[in-house]
């Protein structure tokens, strides 16, 4: 038996550094490719990232029920973390392909291909109150994404995504499935999600679309392999 850290950083956090979805990073060279998923599933992130070459900046994604070729939190908190220890990769390689990595000031952002992420259920709903009020049961899908405009001429949508297929009832924040609303709606956007993250979006018209946000580090976690 032996004990892996993990570190855990919040991505996509609001201006005050509040909320966020949680990653977990760990060292891949501390978990065979065979154990991955296993502990993925025990930490209980909708992802965790496993870095294998910091220096290349090239990483393996894992939610709890599967490897992803592609997801946008995991990348924005990676590229985040990756810089704290001195590692400013400016390309992120994943299975899906290389993913660029911008920075302004404390906003970090990766560009990606629209089409990468998971199929998702798009529900367009009246009211932000209607997203807020709205229950994990009364959708059956394993990825629903809901979501609505809460100030359309500044392009700001309030949005929650229920994923059980990702081994979780509700992501607090999802980078791919807002590249692809970007997409869809042909517009930079700042989506609100879950309990108050902060996505934010470029169009990158024709087919790729940038999705960024603040990160902060949370307490880190040790897993028994």
């Amino acid at each position: 038996m032996t004990e892996v850290q993990v570190a855990v950083v919040r991505v996509f956090t609001d201006p005050d550094g509040r909320f966020g979805n949680p990653l977990g990073i760990i060292d891949g060279a501390l978990v065979p490719p065979a154990d991955r998923l296993r502990v993925a599933a025990a930490l209980g992130f909708s992802e965790t990232v496993y870095v294998d070459d910091a220096a290349t900046g090239t990483i393996r994604i894992f939610s709890g029920t599967t490897e992803m070729p592609f997801a946008g939190h995991p990348t924005v908190g990676v590229a985040w973390w990756l810089h704290s220890q001195g590692h400013s990769v400016d390309t992120l390689r994943v299975p899906a392909g290389d993913i660029p990595v911008t920075r302004d000031g404390d906003l970090i952002s990766v560009r990606a291909n629209t089409t990468w992420g998971s199929d998702w259920d798009w529900r367009q709903l009246s009211t932000p109150e209607d997203v807020l009020a709205a229950t994990f049961t009364s959708y059956s899908a394993g990825h629903t994404f809901i979501w609505s405009w809460q100030d359309e001429p500044n392009g700001i949508i309030r949005a929650r995504a229920f994923a059980p297929a990702m081994g979780i009832e509700e992501d607090q924040a999802t980078g791919s499935a807002v590249t692809q609303l970007t997409a869809h709606l042909a517009r930079n956007l700042l989506v609100v999600q879950g309990a108050g993250s902060h996505l934010h979006t470029t169009y990158d018209p024709p087919t790729h679309a940038t999705v960024g946000g603040h990160v902060h580090p949370a307490e880190p976690r040790t897993i028994t392999i």
